[in-house]
């Protein structure tokens, strides 16, 4: 069965963080859609109970969808360490605590390296892993999923971008994306890569 296309011209960001929505806002500009986050509307966040990726974007995305009566778009996303058996992985933002202090988080995943001696290159690669899901407010949804791979290195590097970006060299590239352009890290991130899957999928004619 074809994707389902999205006529909607408002659509809901189903997240809270800030630096997800804008990135998320950014993608969704040239489509001239109105957005609103599930922040600006007080949707409440829903527990994240999935076993997946897959799984928790189209929970996130049904429940802001049904409480507001909207198409909603979520994404779950995450750093999968090759080392650490692709830890934190769905986990991601629950290391880095109650507060979300990803310095905290990312000095995490070093210690967790540095003692599992991952101490060459090799043993440092890592995918940012992102899914996003779009759904309606009829229980309806479509998700696609983006996977780049890079290397992290330490001590953190650039304030441009958020969560573990600071840490994370794509392949191919020399700066973190912390350290990167937000306009270029747009353009070739895992979210970038879900995202174009999900226009040529729902907002292409």
């Amino acid at each position: 069965m074809a994707p389902r296309k999205l006529t909607d011209k408002k659509l809901v960001v189903a997240s809270h963080n800030a630096g997800k929505v804008r990135e998320i806002g950014d993608l969704l500009r040239p489509f001239g859609l109105e957005v609103v986050s599930a922040g600006d509307l007080d949707l409440p966040e829903p527990e994240e109970t999935g076993s997946t990726f897959i799984e928790n974007a189209e929970l996130k995305a049904l429940a802001a969808a049904t409480a507001a009566g909207l198409p909603a778009l979520a994404d779950d996303s995450g750093l999968a360490v090759t080392a650490l058996n692709g830890d934190p992985g769905l986990y991601s933002a629950r290391w880095a605590g109650p507060e979300r202090d990803f310095r905290l988080a990312m000095e995490k995943v070093e210690k967790a390296l540095q003692e599992k001696g991952a101490d060459t290159p090799a043993p440092r690669h890592a995918q940012f892993v992102c899914v996003l899901c779009l759904a309606w407010p009829d229980q309806h949804t479509e998700c696609f999923e983006g996977r780049i791979d890079g290397t992290l290195v330490w001590p953190p590097r650039g304030d441009r971008g958020f969560g573990y970006d600071p840490v994370f060299v794509l392949d191919g590239h020399d700066i973190t994306f912390g350290e990167m352009d937000p306009a270029q890290k747009h353009a070739i991130s895992h979210r970038a890569v879900a995202f174009n899957q999900l226009v040529d999928a729902c907002f292409r004619a």
